[in-house]
């Protein structure tokens, strides 16, 4: 991938102690060379003599960058993990949405807003861009605002700056003729408002409006554009788009608008980037996404959690080229998505281990990448026809053959794949009957989700059970939403059973891991059992709150596209508290014995399960990927030990691999603390591929 500013001329801005390369660096690395050459070296894994070709520098010079980050803690034969993440997330999004570049700033909970810090990036990014007689769009927002207070004067001649959408009725700070001005002002170049408001009362004003010379010329400026920069807002109700003063409230709850998720530059857009016509676009005056769409550069400049959905739409239509937004954000895009996460910096506080030349692929019995998952589930079907089948239409929503019913509660489960048996082995009779299928360790995306929910719809409401992770909550309910416009009643159940990913008074941080093994099988006990929603909803949260898992990681594991660790971990060391995709756990200490590690594991599980001498469990004992059986059987064993020490009764155990971590080594104990109905509902007869009772 070339940068989109790999041809530019401008200098970068000097860096203390480091030469500027004779190639100027693509722009996620922010003019940097230090971080450049610290990316090349500790995670491309190129010899020196290759970054120097690469940058356009000397050996020496590289030698210098690299002696120079060594000494700032940029890479020490790793690459620090924020920065090493940032540049991967940006390398992802630019893979997957086609972007000419991508910049991502970290994530950080303290200091200037993230507006303000986009904002300024922006305008770092805008600088490198512009030449001289460059039209340049702008739209309106907090984000455009503190871009054009961020940027600098240039010496370049013949600028202007065009406002591509109407004008505001409103008193906003941020509106569209104030933030054009504003960066005008700064850049010394020429203001081109239009001269109509945003929005008017009727196609008709607005096709009579449109014929006006003046707004005909204004419109011919705005349609030169060489680059346009402009923020991304969510339609949802207290969205920046509410504020604005450029819709009324009567405007926002137009029909028309109902399946839009985003605003970009004045435009509506749905979940996959489609332009919302209907009465208010007809009455809009600004530039079209179409005509947006000629532009060279298309510059976004958004992030915040809250802006995760719009993002995506955007980037899903290619109504952008440039992205510049935050770690967090472009994270959880990625995660909706449905991208395959490499991303072991992404992992929190610990140093990922990339070592420059050095990294050993893994060895899988696989085809192509970009087909395991269809492969996989071609093989499943084939294995298990009489258990699954795939909808025809939608190849990634698995159903139960027997299961669904008239007037039975449908119960929908899913998330990434790379934890089999865990989603998709859990789907027949008497547990789940339906699950979307994610790519490795992604979240499904909206669409398959939806077709699960309305093929096992059967009068009595839907009920969603998944992880609590950021990509399949927005996915999950976004499909909940669709699922709404056609009369399907929906609830959810996040499951929360990971202790160590939280502590007590988050609990609705948690994530969801192991665990799920019993609350999908009471929870479809209860729906097989016809229960009503209301009482599946209450059994599935009844069992979340009583089940409890914490898992120790001995070895990473490796993704099918890369085929390279998704993190490291030292030969005499393990990690407590792991999640299953490799997300940091709570302890990081030298490897123990089996009885030991089992003990610390089973402590922080009784500080939480409220259960006194004479309670009852149920026991799973679960390999991560590649722990074999013989060494979960003696953990099996201390756990008996323990819980009949305490005077605890196991009614049920389970030792084997129930959802893992592709090839993770390493082990979860899980407890569920049974009364009377969970354990009937526990014992209840279910059938499916990976799993029989009764």
């Amino acid at each position: 991938m070339v940068s989109a500013a790999a041809s530019t001329t401008r200098k970068a801005r000097p860096q203390p102690r480091a030469q500027t390369s004779a190639k100027q660096a693509p722009m996620r690395f922010r003019d940097d060379p230090l971080l450049w050459a610290g990316w090349l070296y500790a995670h491309d894994g190129l010899t020196q003599n290759q970054i120097a070709k690469a940058m356009g520098v000397s050996r020496a010079t590289v030698n210098n960058y690299i002696s120079e980050a060594r000494a700032r803690g940029i890479v020490n034969l790793t690459m620090e993990t924020s920065r090493l993440s940032e540049f991967m997330i940006a390398e992802a999004l630019v893979e997957r949405f086609q972007l000419s570049d991508c910049i991502v700033l970290p994530s950080v909970r303290e200091g200037r807003s993230l507006p303000e810090r986009l904002g300024e990036t922006g305008a770092r990014v805008l600088e490198r861009l512009i030449r001289p007689g460059d039209a340049i769009g702008m739209s309106w927002g907090r984000t455009m605002l503190a871009l054009a207070a961020s940027i600098g004067p240039t010496r370049l001649a013949d600028l202007s700056v065009v406002q591509v959408t109407g004008g505001s009725g409103g008193e906003a700070e941020f509106s569209p003729e104030v933030c054009v001005a504003r960066l005008a002002t700064a850049l010394g170049a020429r203001s081109v408002n239009i001269s109509a408001p945003a929005l008017v009362s009727s196609p008709e004003i607005r096709d009579v409006l449109m014929r006006e010379p003046l707004l005909k010329a204004q419109f011919d400026c705005a349609r030169r554009l060489d680059k346009i920069v402009f923020g991304i807002s969510s339609s949802r109700l207290g969205a920046t788009i509410h504020r604005s003063g450029l819709f009324g409230r009567e405007d926002l709850a137009d029909p028309s608008l109902q399946r839009a998720v985003a605003v970009v530059a004045g435009r509506f857009i749905d979940d996959r980037g489609i332009p919302v016509h209907g009465r208010v676009d007809e009455r809009t005056i600004g530039l079209t996404l179409d005509e947006i769409a000629r532009v060279r550069f298309r510059i976004a400049v958004a992030g915040g959690p809250e802006k995760t959905t719009a993002i995506l739409a955007a980037l899903r239509g290619r109504h952008a080229n440039v992205l510049i937004t935050d770690a967090d954000t472009g994270h959880a895009v990625l995660q909706a998505e449905g991208v395959p996460e490499s991303l072991g910096a992404l992992r929190g506080s610990r140093r990922t281990q990339v070592q420059g030349g050095n990294r050993v692929k893994t060895k899988k019995l696989i085809n192509d990448p970009a087909n395991i998952i269809e492969e996989m589930l071609a093989g499943m079907i084939k294995a298990h026809p009489n258990h699954l089948r795939q909808l025809e239409h939608s190849p990634r929503s698995v159903i139960a053959v027997d299961g669904p019913r008239k007037g039975k509660v449908g119960i929908v489960v899913g998330g990434g794949s790379g934890h089999e048996p865990t989603f998709v082995g859990y789907v027949g009779k008497g547990l789940a009957d339906a699950c979307p299928i994610g790519n490795v360790f992604a979240s499904p995306t909206p669409d398959p989700i939806l077709e699960c929910t309305k093929a096992v719809d059967n009068g009595a409401g839907v009920l969603y059970v998944y992880g609590n992770y950021a990509g399949d909550v927005m996915n999950f309910d976004m499909a909940a939403e669709m699922a709404a416009m056609e009369d399907i009643e929906v609830r959810t159940v996040l499951s929360t059973d990971d202790v160590a990913s939280a502590p007590p008074d988050q609990k609705e941080k948690r994530r969801g891991v192991a665990g799920n093994f019993f609350i999908f099988k009471v929870t479809g006990a209860a729906a097989d059992k016809m229960m009503s929603l209301d009482e599946c909803e209450r059994i599935a949260k009844k069992a979340n709150e009583r089940t409890f898992t914490v898992g120790v990681a001995l070895a990473p594991c490796s993704l099918p596209q890369t085929l390279r660790h998704n993190f490291e971990i030292g030969p005499g060391e393990m990690e407590i508290g792991m999640g299953i995709h490799g997300e940091p756990g709570v302890a990081r200490e030298p490897l123990r014995s089996a009885d030991d590690v089992t003990d610390d594991i089973l402590e922080r599980i009784f500080a939480e399960m409220d259960a006194p001498s004479g309670s009852k469990v149920a026991v799973l004992v679960n390999s991560l990927g590649s722990t074999p059986l013989m060494e979960l059987y003696v953990v099996n064993r201390r756990v008996a030990e323990r819980l009949e020490r305490k005077g605890i009764s196991v009614h049920a155990t389970w030792v084997g691999t129930y959802c893992s971590s592709l090839e993770m080594a390493g082990m979860s104990i899980t407890l569920i603390h049974l009364d009377d109905e969970l354990t009937e509902l526990l014992d209840h007869p279910c059938d499916c591929a990976m799993f029989r009772a009764g």
